[in-house]
């Protein structure tokens, strides 16, 4: 996704394992909201097998539905923030996190 604040890049992929790995990669001017100068922005979600089907359940999955066109479905584009009010620690789907923040 692009647009006058910079570019956005949202990928999704499930390990051998079954982990849903969402990564994210932010670059431009809206990054600034994090602080003056910073133009970058990496973070990555890790929702553990045990609760892909959770989150399917949070994000209303049809039946038989993949978790990734579920999540392409309605996290995509500008509803990619949802998932920061799903995922981590105290929240519907427990998830691990991580990210930088950069100039």
């Amino acid at each position: 996704m692009r647009d006058e604040n910079g570019t956005r890049h949202l990928s999704a992929r499930l390990t051998d394992d079954g982990d849903l790995v969402i990564e994210g990669h932010d670059l431009g001017r809206g990054v600034e909201s994090f602080g003056p100068g910073l133009r970058e922005y990496e973070w990555v979600w890790t929702v553990r097998a045990e609760h892909v089907p959770k989150l399917a359940e949070v994000l209303e999955a049809g039946p038989g539905e993949a978790i990734l066109a579920v999540l392409q479905r309605t996290c995509s584009g500008d509803d990619a923030s949802r998932l920061s009010a799903l995922l981590g620690r105290g929240k519907p789907v427990p998830a691990e996190r991580w990210s930088r923040l950069g100039d």
